[in-house]
């Protein structure tokens, strides 16, 4: 999604990786990117732990934070159904996301 919205990748670094989290920095075309990634969840914050969330997904651009966990329950298998249906993702709309996760993995060896 973030390379179809700000362009490609210049830069693309892990800062931290340990065994519950990651994060990291991508650098694209349009944006910069700090991203965090964790299973823990006393990284969840607050606000998502009071409203009985497990999960956690938001996005900040020019200081106004976007939330959007809600809906990504099924959306693998909604996505796996389109998938057996015909109407999938082809491997060129993939690439540039397998790219970026193959750099990311090549950094935590």
């Amino acid at each position: 999604m973030l390379t179809w919205i700000f362009g490609g990748i210049r830069e693309n670094t892990v800062k931290e990786h340990t065994g519950d989290h990651a994060s990291g920095y991508l650098l694209l075309d349009k944006a910069r990117v700090n991203w965090f990634l964790s299973i823990n969840p006393d990284y969840l914050p607050e606000s998502a732990v009071k409203s009985g969330k497990r999960t956690y997904r938001s996005i900040t651009m020019d200081g106004s934070e976007i939330e959007f966990s809600e809906g990504f329950t099924d959306l693998h298998t909604r996505s796996y159904e389109q998938i057996l249906a015909g109407n999938g993702f082809g491997l060129e709309d993939s690439r540039k996301s397998i790219e970026i996760v193959q750099a990311i993995r090549a950094q935590i060896k």
